[in-house]
């Protein structure tokens, strides 16, 4: 992709933070927005080279004093969107709280994302997305009654309910902004955004679809047709054959075509059965089970580490990353049919820079 983007227009002043702060600026800088960095002077911090590609530069402030408040102040009333990471009230003691700041921009959207929310009991406790997801009821549902909870990376709470949610609202308020011609606070709490990324199952649960505390419903992982199987050279295999048409493909490429009509009556927790499709993946390689089944219906995929990503034809056909100074890089996601996003930037977009006023 060459083009400018969607968010080409966009100005985003980003408070530099951890997580789903980051996250969310580099959605926005991926499609085309002119993000600039405020980091804290002398910062030690080891930077990441995925989540920080794309700014347009990265400025060192002491928001703690007259000229580094003031210096930020003057880049607000440029800035279209601010991003801010911070616990509760830590920008108002600074002095950049949204009051202040749309004092000076009533255009700005203030876009700030905490664990627990702006208020309640744990507004100021400290937490992780750990924390977070647990509250949520998307932790208890991740593993087994022998593993008990199984972390699901920092995935669900950090960058689904927190970095996309908070990017995800912006855009919002931005194109609410269009109409009302006013900035507003865009309060992003990753708890909320966690809780909503278990919709679905809430609803399950409402209609009697999503009846087992931890284990033994349909998406969790034990179900026989929707879990993983281990191959004879210690890969895995990944299986997805909800359906019945496609478990019976499924069946089929493994051998078992003559047993598929007794298999298929049990329960989808049945021991028996998982265990016979557990000896049959073990009879070969992950390879060789990839060899069987690609590009058939059956829903069943080889289980890639970070470091066979680039390997796969699909992705590789597809260009869902790409190598940039031997770093692997997602490249960005949605594409648009016609602003597409510009080229990947791992390191600084200086041909940004020039959209800010900077004073020296």
């Amino acid at each position: 992709m060459n083009g400018t983007g969607p968010l080409s227009k966009l100005k985003v002043l980003e408070i530099e933070s951890l997580g789903p702060g980051p996250f969310a600026a580099m959605k926005l800088a991926d499609l085309g927005a002119s993000v600039l960095s405020i980091a804290r002077p002398s910062s030690k911090r080891l930077p990441n080279p995925v989540l920080e590609r794309g700014r347009a530069g990265r400025l060192e402030l002491d928001l703690k004093s007259d000229e580094g408040r003031n210096r930020a102040l003057a880049l607000i009333e440029q800035a279209d969107a601010l991003i801010e990471g911070g616990r509760p009230g830590v920008m108002e003691r600074l002095g950049l709280g949204p009051e202040v700041c749309l004092q000076r921009n009533p255009k700005l959207v203030y876009g700030r994302v905490t664990g627990w929310g702006s208020s309640g009991p744990l507004a100021q406790s400290a937490g992780h997305d750990i924390n977070y997801i647990a509250l949520s009821g998307a932790l208890h549902g991740c593993g087994t009654p022998e593993s008990g909870p199984i972390v699901p990376l920092n995935l669900v709470g950090d960058f689904g309910g927190g970095g996309m949610m908070l990017a995800f609202g912006l855009v919002a308020a931005l194109f609410e902004s269009k109409t009302s011609g006013r900035g507003q606070v865009v309060d992003t709490a990753m708890l909320d955004g966690a809780a909503s990324l278990m919709s679905m199952m809430y609803g399950m649960k409402a209609t009697g679809r999503w009846d087992a505390p931890r284990a033994g419903n349909i998406l969790d992982g034990s179900a026989y047709f929707y879990t993983c199987y281990a191959c004879s050279d210690g890969r895995w295999i990944a299986v997805g054959a909800i359906e019945p048409e496609f478990r019976k493909i499924l069946f089929e490429k493994l051998g078992l075509a003559e047993e598929a009509t007794s298999l298929m009556r049990a329960h989808h927790t049945d021991a028996t059965v998982r265990a016979r499709l557990a000896a049959v993946f073990l009879t070969r390689t992950r390879v060789e089970w990839q060899a069987v089944f690609e590009g058939s219906d059956a829903c069943v995929s080889p289980v890639l580490a970070m470091d066979e990503v680039l390997e796969h034809p699909h992705n590789q056909a597809w260009a869902t990353f790409s190598t940039e100074n031997g770093v692997t890089h997602p490249n960005a996601s949605p594409r648009f049919s016609r602003s597409a996003a510009p080229s990947l930037s791992p390191g600084l977009r200086g041909d940004l820079l020039s959209q800010w006023q900077i004073d020296s």
